[in-house]
């Protein structure tokens, strides 16, 4: 199918042109100094910066048959992507302008394949200015979970399997002894991909130095934040040179994010991705009442009755975690938990069990909910509601990717009713609300106000509270 094209011509830092009829967008400047370039997933777009001229192919899910190779990278970063069809859009979009050596801002949704985006230009640039010994820290990846850290260092060391010289690589998050990174820093490293808490640990111990990183990277910078790395990040900020690269990756742009970027962008070029239909994951979402106390069977029925080979089912805490897979398990529906107070070594079996299909349910806290990358999830299941409208999002965003349908089932109970009409409202959505044979909700479910227009239920008397309270036990 013909698509629209976009031509977008960078003449310098601060002038744009467009040429007519374009399906792209160009935005003005957030910050003095950063230019914006917004394109949607389905437009073809041709970047010229100086003299140098880069391609933003299309998703291959429409079609696009533009190769990596047109992008600007070595042979051997080529060779080691054989099993990709073609560049996303992210990736298509970011890497020449990576690898031109400028900062850079992205947003694109979570599964758009930003990690490549990043790690492969970096690799690239290291490649031609690297220093056999003694070793310094080129590229510096800061991540908000031990999960993604071992994620990036996973990618980087496949996309190297070809080089002309071997790149070191150290993973280093918090969990684990730190002996053992301190052990695997002797030497020096060129990428260190690392938790903002753990880095600093390292630093403290005189095992790294960071006054030659060119490269900083700030991987799902809005989970980051969120994570309450807002020092830490300060902290790192304080030991890096002044004159490097910096690349921020985030799936949204909340205020947090423009304050951190304000901190350590001069001149940046932001590029925003934006969902198309054609490229929408397709994911049914579903609204289910129920008790409170009726969570837990009717999570066994469903499993049950809709056949779902595997399930991720997201909790608030850490106890409702282990309890739900407990009662999962002694009705024999195997279940593992997930969540911060585990091991690393613990949760990095407890993944390994349900990507290889050992494992049917996987109760994570949201610790799961950015970064992990489950291929053909079939379902996801809210237990508890997610805290915000943009946690639904990415929790919901773990089933249907790579073009698989996917279903997005949350529990509704009297207490949550008046937050998920809240994150509908956000979304733009309404959905139908379940009632399951057997399991009808006794208690009460609010109605909004006509009045108000508000969505508040009614105040429980403490009657109710000791009654919801003796149920549950």
């Amino acid at each position: 199918m013909h698509q629209a094209r976009s031509i977008v011509w960078i003449a310098c830092k601060v002038t744009l042109r467009i040429a007519p009829d374009t399906r792209g967008k160009i935005g003005i400047p957030l910050t003095k100094g950063q230019n914006i370039v917004r394109f949607t997933a389905s437009s073809e777009v041709d970047i010229q910066v100086s003299h140098s001229k880069f391609y933003a192919a299309q998703n291959e899910l429409i079609g696009s048959t533009m190769p990596f190779s047109s992008l600007g990278l070595s042979a051997p970063l080529v060779s080691a992507l054989s099993q990709y069809v073609a560049p996303t859009p992210v990736q298509a979009a970011a890497i020449p302008v990576v690898l031109k050596g400028g900062d850079v801002l992205v947003t694109a949704q979570t599964g758009s394949g930003k990690t490549l985006a990043y790690v492969l230009p970096l690799i690239q640039q290291w490649l031609a200015t690297r220093i056999e010994k003694p070793r310094k820290v080129h590229t510096l990846i800061l991540v908000p979970t031990r999960e993604l850290a071992a994620q990036v260092t996973k990618e980087v060391l496949r996309c190297s399997v070809h080089l002309p010289e071997r790149i070191k690589v150290v993973s280093a998050f918090g969990g684990v002894s730190i002996n053992p990174q301190m052990m695997a820093l002797r030497g020096g490293a060129d990428f260190v991909i690392a938790t903002p808490g753990r880095l600093l640990d390292l630093v403290d111990h005189n095992a790294l130095h960071l006054n030659h990183v060119a490269a900083l990277v700030l991987d799902e910078a809005d989970r980051l934040l969120d994570l309450g790395f807002a020092d830490e990040l300060a902290r790192v900020l304080a030991l890096l040179p002044k004159h490097r690269q910096n690349l921020l990756f985030s799936a949204t742009f909340p205020e947090s994010v423009q304050e951190l970027a304000s901190q350590i962008f001069h001149e940046a070029t932001r590029i925003e991705v934006e969902s198309t239909p054609t490229e929408m994951p397709v994911i049914e979402q579903r609204a289910i009442e129920v008790d409170t106390a009726q969570r837990t069977p009717l999570l066994r029925h469903l499993i049950k009755t809709e056949g779902w080979p595997r399930v991720l089912v997201f909790v608030a805490k850490q106890y409702t975690a282990e309890h739900v897979a407990d009662k999962l398990r002694r009705h024999g529906i195997s279940a593992v938990a997930f969540h911060g107070e585990l091991s690393q070594g613990a949760r990095m079996q407890a993944l390994a069990d349900f990507k290889d299909e050992h494992v049917q349910v996987f109760v994570a806290t949201d610790l799961a909910g950015r970064g992990l990358d489950i291929v053909q999830l079939p379902v996801v299941l809210n237990y508890d509601l997610p805290r915000s409208a943009v946690d639904y999002t990415h929790r919901i965003g773990r089933t249907g990717r790579a073009g698989e349908a996917g279903v997005a089932v949350s529990f509704i109970t009297a207490e949550s009713h008046a937050h998920f009409c809240l994150i509908e409202k956000r979304h733009h959505l309404s959905l139908p609300r379940e009632q399951i044979p057997g399991f009808e909700p006794k208690d009460l479910v609010p109605e909004p106000s006509p009045s108000t227009g508000g969505i508040k239920g009614r105040r429980k008397s403490k009657k109710d509270k000791l009654r919801e309270a003796a149920a549950r036990l």
